[in-house]
C-alpha cells in the first residue's frame, strides 16, 4: 500500500518532493548509525592481514603496522597490538585510544555520499514503481524487486568512489591531506577506474539487499495494515516493516560486505606503506581465503554491529521518507482545494 498510489483519491508526490523527503532521513540516519558503521568496519578490517614477499602488514582496524619478517622469524620492529574481542570491546578501545570523535570518523564523506545516494535511490525506486504499476498493474508482486534492483544498481555506480573514500576514513585514522595524496596517486597511476575498486562486491551486496528489502517491506507493510484493520500504514507500521525487512536482508548479504571492506582497506594498506599492489583477487577467491583462515563464521564478521546499525537505519530512513511524502501529499491536496 503505497501512500501516493493507493486510496480513494490519488494525490501525487512530485520527484522533487520525493528528493526532499529522502534528504531528511539520510542526514538523520547518517548521524545516528555512523558509530556502528565504524565499529563494523574496524572488526572486519582486523581480519584482513596479508603479505607481500618479506613484508607483512597487520591491521587491527585502528592502525596498520609493517614489519620485516624472514622465514626463520627474525625479530620484528613493531609490537603486535591487541585485537578486538567483539563489538563492545571494539567500541571501548576506539573511544579510549582515539577519543569519542573517532566514532564519527568519515562522517563528512558519509553525509556527502548519503544525501545524493539516497536521493537517487529512493526517487528512482518510487518513479520506477509507479511506471511498472501503470504497465503491469497495481498488484504485481515483482514490482518492488525489479524497481529495487534497478534503482540500487544506478545509485551504487554513481556513489561508489565516495564509498571507497568513506571506508578508508573509517578503517584507519588519517588526515585529509593523506587521503588527497592517496586518491591523486591512484588516479594518475591506474586511471579513474581505480576509484571503483570494490564495485563488484558492493553490487553483489547492495543489489540483492535492495531486492529483498523492498519486497519484504511491501509485504510486511500490507500484512501489518491488514492485521490492524488499517487502509493506510501508520508511522509505526512503516518503522517496523523497515526494521524487520532490513535485518533479514543484512544477514543474507553480510559476506559480500566483508569482502567489500577487505578489498577497499587492502588498497589503502598497500599504498600507505609503498608496497606494490598485487593483482586483485576475485570476490569468490577472497571468500574462500576467509573461510580457510577463519572458518565459515569469518564471512559473518561484524554481524552484530551490522544488525544493530541496519535495523534502526532502515526503520528511521523509510519511516522518515514515508512521513515526508505524506506531508507533501497533504500540502498538494490543500493546493488542489484552492
Amino acid at each position: 500500500m503505497d501512500p501516493e498510489s493507493e486510496g480513494p483519491q490519488i494525490i501525487k508526490v512530485t520527484p522533487l518532493q520525493q528528493m526532499l523527503a529522502s534528504c531528511t532521513g539520510a542526514i538523520l540516519t547518517s548521524l545516528m548509525v555512523t558509530p556502528l558503521d565504524v565499529v563494523k568496519i574496524r572488526l572486519q578490517a582486523q581480519n584482513n592481514p596479508f603479505s607481500k614477499g618479506k613484508y607483512f602488514v597487520y591491521s587491527n582496524g585502528l592502525m596498520d603496522h609493517l614489519c620485516v619478517c624472514e622465514e626463520e622469524g627474525n625479530k620484528a620492529w613493531y609490537k603486535k597490538p591487541g585485537r578486538f574481542q567483539g563489538t563492545l570491546d571494539a567500541f571501548l578501545k576506539i573511544v579510549r585510544n582515539e577519543g569519542i570523535k573517532s566514532l564519527w570518523s568519515g562522517l563528512p564523506p558519509t553525509l556527502v555520499m548519503a544525501v545524493p545516494a539516497t536521493v537517487i535511490y529512493f526517487t528512482c525506486y518510487d518513479q520506477l514503481s509507479a511506471l511498472l504499476r501503470s504497465k503491469l498493474g497495481e498488484n504485481e508482486s515483482h514490482i518492488p524487486i525489479i524497481a529495487g534492483i534497478v534503482a540500487r544498481f544506478g545509485a551504487v555506480t554513481v556513489i561508489s568512489p565516495l564509498e571507497l573514500i568513506r571506508t578508508k576514513m573509517q578503517s584507519k585514522k588519517f588526515s585529509y591531506k593523506e587521503l588527497h595524496r592517496f586518491v591523486s596517486k591512484k588516479v594518475s597511476e591506474d586511471g579513474w577506474i581505480s576509484l571503483w575498486r570494490g564495485w563488484i562486491p558492493t553490487i553483489l551486496r547492495d543489489v540483492p539487499f535492495s531486492a529483498m528489502y523492498w519486497y519484504n517491506y511491501e509485504v510486511l507493510k500490507k500484512w501489518l495494515c491488514a492485521k490492524s484493520g488499517l487502509y493506510e500504514p501508520t508511522f509505526m507500521i512503516n518503522f517496523t516493516s523497515g526494521a524487520l525487512s532490513g535485518s533479514f536482508a543484512a544477514v543474507a548479504t553480510l559476506p559480500f560486505d566483508v569482502v567489500k571492506t577487505q578489498k577497499q582497506t587492502q588498497l589503502w594498506t598497500y599504498e600507505s606503506h609503498k608496497i606494490s599492489v598485487p593483482l586483485p583477487m576475485s570476490t569468490w577467491t577472497i571468500m574462500k581465503n576467509i573461510v580457510a583462515k577463519n572458518g565459515f563464521a569469518g564471512l559473518f564478521t561484524g554481524l552484530i554491529p551490522r544488525l544493530i546499525k541496519i535495523a534502526p537505519a532502515c526503520a528511521i530512513m523509510i519511516s522518515t521518507y514515508e512521513f515526508g511524502k505524506a506531508f507533501f501529499q497533504k500540502q498538494n491536496a490543500r493546493r488542489q482545494q484552492y
